[in-house]
């Protein structure tokens, strides 16, 4: 497995965008997927990161990303590192590759000087919230675009 650096907006980073939407969508029952905004220059280093893994025949099949937040009025925290994008595509699924991206993400973050990793899921991705609760993460206030969604689920861990 190759995890590499990779802009937000490269090709194969859509394709895979575009697969969790389409996946968030089923899921949740809407169209639209993640409504929340990003854009390229938020997983820039050093102020963010994002990934992809490639299995060794150079498909892309895993994602994520982390992005700079401060104390703003979504409830963010100075030093926090937002995590996005965390995808596996479903025949890769069981390979501990999320597990493997969301060590690095983590390691980029601590070395970029955030001090607390956060994230937002909902109800209907277990898999995701089994992961981060087993890596550590502990369920935190609500934070972000979905913060007063009642399937919005929001989790933390420090990263000092």
């Amino acid at each position: 497995m190759n995890i590499q650096p990779t802009p937000y907006d490269h090709p194969d980073a859509v394709t895979l965008n575009d697969a969790v939407q389409a996946e968030y969508a089923v899921r949740y029952g809407d169209e639209e997927g993640d409504a929340t905004p990003l854009d390229p220059g938020m997983f820039v280093p050093p102020r963010g990161l994002y990934l992809l893994a490639y299995d060794s025949e150079g498909r892309p099949v895993a994602t994520g990303g982390w992005r700079t937040q401060d104390a703003n009025d979504e409830g963010y925290a100075d030093g926090d590192a937002e995590l996005k994008r965390m995808y596996v595509i479903p025949e890769a699924r069981g390979l501990g590759l999320a597990r493997r991206v969301l060590a690095v993400l983590e390691a980029d973050a601590r070395a970029a000087g955030r001090t607390r990793m956060v994230l937002e899921t909902g109800t209907a991705q277990p898999e995701a919230i089994a992961l981060y609760l087993s890596s550590g993460y502990a369920p935190c206030p609500k934070f972000g675009f979905y913060r007063d969604y009642p399937n919005s689920r929001c989790f933390a861990k420090p990263l000092t």
